[in-house]
């Protein structure tokens, strides 16, 4: 069985901030080429969208000879809500 040493908590305070430092600079160096990448790659797929429904409008035919109205909703317009009844008070002083 190990017991806890004073220089294993200072080797493992050692270790953790050696890490930290090396994640931190590589960090650096990385993190700037992946965020590159990923917004190249959204880019693209934006692109890729908007030529994808550009070619979808330009390819539809338009149909004049049919006209579709639909008034059933413009017959019965929604009520609002009565939530109560209005009443008007003067102050007494």
């Amino acid at each position: 069985m190990q017991t806890a040493s004073f220089s294993g908590f200072i080797k493992a305070i050692f270790y953790m901030i050696a890490f930290y430092y090396i994640f931190k600079f590589l960090a650096r160096l990385f993190l700037p080429l992946l965020v590159k990448k990923v917004v190249e790659k959204a880019g693209q797929n934006f692109q890729q969208q908007q030529q994808q429904t550009q070619n979808t409008t330009w390819n539809k035919t338009p149909n004049n000879d049919e006209i579709i109205i639909n008034t059933a909703n413009d017959k019965n317009p929604r009520e609002t809500k009565k939530v109560g009844d209005y009443v008007d008070y003067e102050e007494i002083d």
